[in-house]
């Protein structure tokens, strides 16, 4: 098995879950720490990045199966490194893994592939991606799935397994993000909160991507989650206290909110300020519109169930 974002929250999990049930893997690795990291995973890293064809090549020599976990991240940044990260890199470990000879690429996508200003209400894989979405993420991660969907072919299969709000154990981005804006006093709650959204444990994550390597049908998409939404403020509140850290109780209006993440961007953009907006499109839609998600497909034709609760989940999140 050959897995790009090894050193990442779903990749190292995934390496886990992968050598747990009896396969070799080898992990792209760009540093000496993310090295570290693959291998305590129980990885081989193979010293490389998204930019380097010939490492990710010599990597996926001999591997039947490639995970690419690997992505630019986040609500704010440069054009070039989404671009880079996103699209550039999977096509080049498309590229990669096909001269390989590797017979099946399973992407690591991602709901926010459809973002682009408008609440996703019980949406199923036949809801268009958003490659022109005003959102670097989105777009660029739209785009990434395009292509690897249009590279299934016969002898290399291609699928594509969407989380949403990946969150667990382990976790370096979203939680340790949302603690910071707390505790910074910088964190609100966007017309109270009480919307409805889906979420998606990394075990649960790990589940999916193992079945759509197994069962998925090539240049299929399917999403994967915890199953029934969730209330957006409790939930948030319940990974909160997992931290010792108290819920706030601020919130911010949906329309003073939405007026400050666009007038904000723009600003950034045009301007040559410091550091970020207060607040980012992306983080808006996300934050406070709904997100609800449908299964059926991945029921249906990868037997995906969850097979971790989110009880269970914010037990060890308790734990730590």
């Amino acid at each position: 098995m050959f897995v790009t974002g090894g050193s990442g929250f779903i990749g190292g999990r995934l390496i886990r879950r992968l050598r747990a049930d009896g396969h070799d893997v080898r992990a792209l690795a760009r540093s000496p720490s993310a090295a570290e990291r693959v291998r305590a995973c129980g990885a081989d890293p193979v010293e490389g990045d998204l930019a380097d064809v010939a490492a990710m090549r010599a990597g996926a020599e001999g591997c039947e199966l490639a995970f690419h976990a690997a992505a630019m991240l986040g609500d704010w940044g440069k054009r070039e490194d989404f671009e880079s990260g996103n699209v550039d890199g999977t096509r080049n470990a498309l590229r990669a893994c096909a001269e390989a000879g590797v017979r099946r690429f399973v992407h690591v996508g991602t709901e926010a592939a459809l973002l682009a200003g408008k609440p996703l209400v019980n949406v199923d894989e036949t809801a268009p991606l958003r490659p022109d979405s005003p959102a670097l993420y989105s777009a660029t991660k739209a785009r990434a799935e395009q292509a690897v969907v249009s590279a299934s072919r016969d002898g290399f299969e291609t699928v594509v397994v969407r989380p949403r709000f990946v969150w667990g154990v382990g976790d370096t981005t979203l939680l340790p993000a949302i603690v910071e804006l707390v505790r910074s006093g910088r964190f609100a709650w966007i017309g109270g909160g009480r919307h409805r959204t889906s979420i998606t444990h990394v075990d649960n994550t790990v589940e999916g991507l193992v079945l759509g390597a197994l069962r998925g049908r090539p240049g299929n998409a399917y999403f994967v989650t915890d199953g029934e939404p969730v209330v957006f403020r409790e939930f948030v509140s319940e990974l909160l206290a997992t931290q010792g850290v108290p819920a706030p109780s601020r919130t911010i209006p949906t329309t003073a909110a939405s007026v400050l993440a666009s007038t904000g961007e723009a600003a950034w953009r045009l301007l040559p300020l410091p550091g970020r907006p207060p607040l980012t499109r992306f983080a808006f839609w996300a934050s406070a519109q709904e997100c609800t998600i449908r299964i059926d497909k991945a029921r249906e034709q990868l037997g995906y169930a969850p097979v971790k609760t989110i009880a269970d989940g914010l037990a060890e999140l308790r734990a730590g």
